[in-house]
């Protein structure tokens, strides 16, 4: 019997953990414009500590175990055809095919700010992309971090503790940081970072700047629509969650207002029940998180349902964020739960029990070392 063909287009932090989910079960094709694994987690450690941060969050597809039988194609997907069950790819040579499909899971996420987009690219470019914010923010003397999520605190968190000389500064609209987070959370942070010398400045709304600036790293100054004095700085780091989501390529009555995938609670597509979508790029709930709630594993679990005519199963979405804010920092990490309380790992067992066992072997069914 000819196994369901799986087509999983996206190979971020979701997609792939879905594709290794559906391996024994379906012939898997990922569709990723990277030629390898480029994570979109831990901001502030990857302008701090690129070279840590790649360990991690940049690996070799051909590193996972549970992509051995998957077939991968470095391309971008530029049209879905329902009728034709296909996906129209153009491939890194600038030539197209079309991938057929039984099934199809969209996971192409979404672009935030500098380090989060859908370009077409090598690894060269992913080098240069890791090297240039770094070695701006190793000779700034003043940064200028702007947002209040866990992408921004963690930055002016790595940054200051990185470069314990540089004033760092951060910027937020509200009364605190991390308004999805349990209040706890924040009460945590700011003493880390009063800890770490970072300036914190509530009550400041950036006006975004012209040419979509907000993509990069800038220079100063930055100006504020809530009345306060422009605020100067060597570099400023944007961080403000305007995300826009990858879904140019998908039929627009799939999306949603603002372009994002329209779900049921069983994350397929309504009316079209061969389409499933998760991750940042799934409109389940505001906050969007099936990314980061084992989304992948409902996936792959529906998909085998559908297969199998059985029922499946509904996407109950968490109330808060939760998790690590700042990532690996000097003395450890930080984890949150979703009531506020933080379980503080030390470093070693960080790197050790959490990297190597829990997320590479566990999670990820299996990284092999880097090649020598």
């Amino acid at each position: 019997m000819t196994r369901p063909r799986v087509v999983v287009v996206g190979l971020g932090d979701t997609g792939v953990l879905t594709a290794i989910a559906l391996r024994g079960h379906a012939d898997v094709v990922g569709i990723s414009p990277t030629p390898e694994f480029i994570s979109g987690q831990e901001l502030g450690l990857r302008l701090a500590r690129p070279r840590a941060w790649e360990r991690d969050y940049r690996i070799d597809y051909s590193r996972f175990r549970g992509l051995d039988r998957a077939r991968l194609v470095h391309g971008s997907a530029t049209r879905l055809h329902t009728d034709t069950r296909t996906v129209r790819v153009t491939l890194a040579d600038g030539s197209r095919v079309e991938e057929p499909y039984d099934l199809v899971v969209v996971a192409t996420g979404v672009s935030n700010g500098f380090w989060r987009h859908p370009t077409l690219r090598d690894a060269a470019t992913v080098d240069v992309e890791l090297a240039g914010p770094h070695s701006r923010l190793a000779a700034a003397r003043t940064v200028a971090v702007i947002g209040g999520g866990a992408a921004a605190v963690s930055s002016a968190a790595q940054v200051a503790q990185r470069w314990p000389r540089t004033r760092v500064d951060l910027y937020f609209p509200g009364d605190r940081a991390l308004p999805h987070h349990h209040p706890r959370v924040w009460h945590r942070v700011r003493a880390r970072l009063d800890g770490l010398g970072v300036g914190l400045h509530p009550g400041h709304r950036a006006a975004l700047p012209p040419d979509g600036d907000d993509r990069a790293l800038t220079a100063g100054p930055v100006a504020w629509s809530t009345g306060q004095a422009p605020t100067d700085a060597d570099v400023v780091v944007w961080a403000i969650g305007r995300v826009s989501p990858h879904t140019a390529w998908l039929p627009r009555h799939m999306l949603d207002d603002r372009g994002f995938v329209r779900v049921l609670p069983t994350l397929q597509v309504p009316g079209h029940p061969d389409v499933f979508a998760v991750g940042d790029v799934a409109a389940t709930d505001p906050l969007r998180t099936s990314a980061r709630n084992r989304g992948h594993r409902l996936v792959a679990h529906n998909i085998r349902a559908h297969l199998a005519g059985a029922p499946l199963r509904a996407y109950r979405p968490p109330s808060r964020r939760w998790g690590s804010v700042l990532g690996p920092m000097g003395d450890g990490l930080v984890v949150f739960t979703p009531a506020g309380h933080g379980v503080r790992v030390p470093r070693r067992a960080a790197d050790l029990v959490l990297q190597r066992l829990i997320t590479h072997q566990g999670i990820y069914g299996g990284v092999r070392g880097p090649r020598r």
